[in-house]
């Protein structure tokens, strides 16, 4: 019997990729789970519909930032290949849609609003905007949310682009340099301690001290206290909520914690930073070790293609409308922690049409 076929896509990394390869040839070559496993670094040469990639599972790192290898991973779920994270609902998910999906699994989030492009995108104009209110409500945003403020892209990473303000001059200074990027505006947590936690398979979850205001490579603190018992089993609980119902296998998630109680700050990350220069030696022995446990059973026991995780069934609208096709949701759902308000959206439809707000120096939009 051929050995199951592990191939991981990458950039610019080397030293994750490289002790991943070589961890899995090590204990493949042991026949840990079962069957014989083998992982290599992906090549690609030319690709035909007709064929199908020699691989059984792929995991990626990269797609994020290279569309042709987002396509490409696309076709080889369709061939059959196991593609982690999954590449369409990676390409469908953004920031503030899974914002709404972390409320509805019971983990507190902060409050966090919609914004409208500063500048029109491409192939626009004003008579676009038919439905947008002009001009924004700004008044009210500010007041939902107080300063200070971040602004961050719905889809991004990476902290590009990511600002924050303590006023509403220095909002609208920010603004306008986001040009056609859809943002959204967020609370900022005045938080005690903050915390990274690795998610791998949707359940092994690594709880890592983090300091986001510390330049990078200097982030992570390993001789900070650890958390306490009930606050580690809280955001155990909600990292594997997120992932669950994201759907992905191998995310990080962050949490800002808040008299006691961990807010989850950034969870979309299904390609996270694991460089063992930036989050040190026993970190990143954790990530390899578990990531290559985790997929070597993963190829010899493939789980059946959905399109998402569990957020269908989080959502009672949804599981209330009639079906037609069956549901890819079939994981149970987790009991929910106590919820905070509910997040709005702060975009409002005119009922007539209305021209796009220009940028302004001073206000961004109108």
């Amino acid at each position: 019997m051929n050995p199951k076929k592990i191939g991981l896509l990458f950039g610019m990394e080397r030293a994750f990729p490289q002790a991943l390869v070589k961890r899995i040839n090590e204990l493949g070559s042991n026949n840990l789970g079962g069957g014989k496993v083998v992982a290599e670094n992906l090549l690609i040469d030319v690709i035909r519909l007709d064929q199908p990639l020699p691989y059984d599972l792929i995991l990626d790192r990269i797609s994020q930032d290279i569309p042709v290898y987002r396509t490409l991973l696309k076709y080889a779920a369709l061939r059959g290949t196991e593609v982690i994270n999954n590449p369409y609902w990676w390409t469908a998910e953004d920031k503030f849609s899974a914002n709404a999906i972390g409320i509805a699994a019971g983990v507190a989030i902060p409050k966090t609003v919609l914004l409208p492009h500063n500048s029109h995108p491409p192939g626009t104009k004003p008579e676009s905007f038919s439905n947008l209110k002009f001009p924004l409500s700004w008044d009210k945003i500010f007041s939902y949310l107080g300063f200070p403020i971040f602004l961050k892209p719905a889809l991004g990473g990476g902290w590009k682009n990511v600002y924050k303000v303590n006023n509403s001059e220095e909002f609208f200074e920010k603004y306008n340099l986001t040009g056609d990027l859809t943002m959204i505006a967020q609370e900022a947590i005045d938080f005690e301690s903050y915390y990274r936690c690795y998610v791998i398979g949707r359940e092994r979850v690594h709880i890592m001290r983090y300091d986001p205001k510390k330049p990078y490579l200097q982030n992570y603190v390993p001789d900070e206290p650890a958390a306490s018992p009930e606050l580690k089993a809280r955001m155990e609980r909600d990292a594997r909520a997120i992932c669950h119902a994201l759907g992905h296998d191998f995310n990080t998630v962050e949490f800002a914690v808040r008299k006691g109680v961990p807010v989850a700050i950034d969870f979309t990350n299904p390609a996270p930073d694991a460089d063992v220069n930036s989050v040190g030696k026993a970190n990143f022995e954790w990530v390899v070790q578990n990531a290559a446990e985790f997929l070597m059973d993963r190829v010899q026991h493939p789980r059946p293609f959905s399109m998402s995780g569990n957020w269908p069934t989080l959502f009672p609208m949804l599981s209330a409308r009639p079906q037609t096709i069956a549901s890819p949701a079939t994981e149970q759902v987790r009991p929910a922690a106590p919820q905070p308000p509910k997040t709005e959206i702060s975009i409002s439809a005119a009922a007539s049409a209305s021209p796009a707000p220009e940028t302004s120096k001073k206000k961004g939009r109108k």
